[in-house]
């Protein structure tokens, strides 16, 4: 296996092909880990990213949903068959498909893990001026939905839904019966160990919120959009949850392995919208998106994310027990094209793997002389260690966000 240190050469070429203000980087596998920081914190600061910058994690918050989902489930307080009609509140009907004014099939709670709800993106028309994934919140959404009319019939196709897992986890706040907040910080901060995950960052957290060009999305309180999009974190954070996700040591909990199964498969759907921004998928999961086929060790499992001046994503190569996390602020122009593939290819690469084919638009620039900082930890570490093809996902509201938020 190549040495960790290797992503530094890669990840700076995914900071210079993407133009990003700051970019913060972590790779792990096996039991080592190595963190690597480029550009600055915010424009013309001169200050470098750490292990310890603030960022948003965009939609990988969906993941850390269906991560407090299968927890809920394995406890016997939530199935995935449940409808949403049953987490509702009292008076709220949640539409359905009808025929001849019967109901032919209602939306569950598996089908807003998978997108495959018939539910649009957002809900429509966002106020203006609202801060990053601000809106909309509990009331709003739940005020929206008996309006609407379903897209497509529930469990039929994919369509990526962003109210579709804020009302995910408004459903796991009732069956907990706890602020959703406060079911991730009981379930899987505490026992993991993370100490900056949140939905609330603090004055002093904020400070530490690395800016884009853009200067877009004020730190605030993101507890609207817990289940879809509000999570902030950090690298050193995010250090741990990757250990979480992959069995790794370092934590003391790991997350169970159907978690990262896939459910739902293209061959079973009549179509898919906005769930390709990393690749073509072989199947979707609870959140997650599967590249590739089980048994081939170049298989990868991914989330996406984009908003509030941020480009996040996610990665997992369970063959090699290797993942990777990148947050990148946005520079002037908006070139985060292919990044996604860029950094399936460092996975590969981490994991001694052959790359995959790059769009061929798109040719890997060298890396440039970028103000950085590292944190190679090639040995056991410690958490103190520390497309142009879619659309910018770059919006300052949570309704308008574009692929891949």
């Amino acid at each position: 296996m190549p040495p960790l240190a290797t992503a530094d050469a890669l990840g700076a070429q995914i900071q210079a092909a993407t133009a990003s203000t700051g970019m913060v980087m972590v790779v792990v596998r096996d039991g080592d880990v190595y963190v690597q920081t480029y550009g600055e914190t915010e424009p013309g600061s001169g200050r470098r990213p750490d292990a310890h910058s603030l960022v948003r994690l965009c939609s990988l918050s969906k993941i850390i949903a269906t991560d407090l989902l299968m927890k809920l489930v394995a406890e016997h307080k939530v199935q995935f068959t449940d409808t949403l009609q049953k987490f509702a509140p009292s008076g709220v009907h949640v539409p359905t498909e009808t025929l001849h004014g019967h109901v032919v099939r209602e939306i569950t709670v598996g089908d807003l893990a998978t997108h495959t709800s018939g539910l649009p993106r957002e809900v429509l028309p966002s106020p203006k001026g609202a801060a990053a994934f601000t809106f909309p919140n509990h009331a709003q959404r739940w005020a929206w939905l008996p309006k609407q009319k379903l897209l497509t019939s529930p469990g039929t196709a994919a369509q990526y839904s962003n109210v579709g897992f804020d009302l995910l986890g408004d459903a796991l706040e009732t069956a907990s019966g706890k602020p959703y907040a406060q079911l991730f910080a009981e379930r899987t901060a505490k026992p993991i160990g993370l100490t900056e995950t949140t939905l609330s960052p603090t004055p002093e957290q904020c400070a530490r919120l690395m800016i884009s060009a853009h200067r877009e999305g004020r730190c605030t309180d993101t507890q609207a959009s817990g289940g879809s999009s509000g999570m902030y974190s950090t690298a050193a954070d995010m250090t741990l949850w990757l250990k979480y996700l992959l069995g790794l040591p370092g934590v003391p909990v790991h997350q169970d392995s159907a978690a990262l199964a896939a459910y739902v498969f293209p061959s079973a759907l009549k179509s898919m919208t906005g769930m390709s921004h990393a690749g073509d998928p072989s199947g979707l999961g609870l959140g997650w998106v599967r590249l590739g086929d089980p048994g081939d060790p170049s298989m990868i499992v991914q989330k996406t994310g984009g908003g509030g001046g941020f480009s996040t994503y996610i990665a997992l190569n369970q063959a090699r027990h290797a993942g990777v996390f990148i947050a990148a602020t946005d520079g002037p122009h908006y070139t985060h094209a292919h990044m996604f593939q860029q950094i399936n290819n460092l996975l590969l690469a981490i994991s001694g793997l052959p790359p995959q084919p790059l769009p061929v638009d798109l040719e890997p620039k060298p890396a440039h002389h970028h103000t950085r900082s590292a944190s190679p930890h090639s040995g056991r570490s410690t958490r103190n260690g520390g497309s142009k093809a879619a659309p910018a996902p770059h919006h300052s509201t949570h309704a308008s966000r574009q692929p891949p938020a």
